[in-house]
């Protein structure tokens, strides 16, 4: 999935560190590229003054499933920033091909037999149950070597991942009985790349299925801050698309501010945003696309 156009930034945020949960940062699906773009993009922020990393509540799918889990393990942005700019002490990550031609046929095939986006959801999650990936042992140290800590943050942090089987969404979070190592891998496992990760029983596919970043998760927040690392463009039909659900949220009082890769962040991901290589080009744009930024 290629990076769409940046979008613009509306609307306003304040710098919230330390703040209740009237505020929220939702960060969305991209990759190891887009987890870089987003620390990247939040220790530019914070440069210019703008950190807002405090929210009292975080929303994480896929990538930024990972990035929420991290911005909660206690550890500063410096830290973060350098866990993807320094080869030292980046995660093991593994090497991923992102053939968008084949994606892009296999989402059509799944498409085709489904006359809603529930049915969509059951017809990728039995792809994402057939192909053929690494194993699910070695895909979690994966995730576990992203993770600073592999226990839940005090404050409200909700992640999202989709049953492969039955289509359903499921929010995880520390009061859900998941361990959080399993629910940031749950919501990274891109169906056909990753495998389904097994949650009592069950298994789960990436939360991107469900919407590119699940902003009405953050429902009742005063200012929602929403980073977006491919664009505004839904990789799925959606029950909750996102320029619905934020129309909806601004209708109902709420400050969204939609932020996306510019024009250099979007060369630094690339292609193919699962490719380890990109992470430290993207977080160097991001964090100069941060510092430039003016969102208060």
């Amino acid at each position: 999935m290629a990076a769409a156009p940046a979008a613009v930034a509306v609307g306003e945020i304040d710098s919230v560190q330390g703040a209740e949960m009237t505020e929220a940062l939702v960060l969305g699906g991209g990759g190891v590229g887009g987890i870089a773009w987003m620390t990247g993009l939040l220790a530019g922020l914070a440069d210019a003054g703008q950190d807002v990393t405090g929210a009292g509540l975080l929303v994480g799918t896929s990538a930024g499933a990972a990035v929420a889990a991290q911005l909660g393990s206690g550890l500063g942005l410096e830290e973060l920033y350098a866990r993807q700019v320094d080869p030292a002490r980046q995660a093991a990550e593994i090497m991923a091909e992102l053939d968008l031609e084949k994606f892009t046929e296999w989402f059509g095939a799944a498409l085709a037999t489904a006359s809603s986006p529930a049915e969509l959801r059951r017809a990728v999650g039995r792809m994402a149950l057939a192909a053929r990936t690494v194993g699910e042992a070695e895909r979690r140290a994966v995730i576990e070597s992203r993770l600073p800590v592999h226990t839940w943050p005090e404050r409200a942090l909700k992640i999202v991942a989709v049953d492969a089987e039955s289509g359903a969404s499921r929010v995880l979070d520390r009061d859900s009985g998941v361990s959080l190592v399993d629910a940031v891998a749950a919501s990274c496992a891109v169906p056909g790349v990753w495998p389904p990760v097994t949650i009592g029983g069950r298994r789960y596919v990436d939360g991107g299925v469900r919407s590119v970043a699940n902003v009405d998760l953050a429902a009742g927040a005063d200012r929602v801050l929403v980073l977006l690392p491919l664009g505004d463009a839904e990789p799925f039909p959606s029950d909750h698309p996102l320029d619905r659900t934020v129309a909806g949220l601004r209708a109902g009082g709420a400050e969204v501010t939609l932020i996306a890769p510019d024009e250099t962040a979007t060369a630094a991901i690339g292609p193919n945003p699962l490719d380890p290589a990109t992470r430290r080009p993207a977080a160097e744009a991001g964090r100069e696309q941060g510092r430039a930024l003016r969102i208060g």
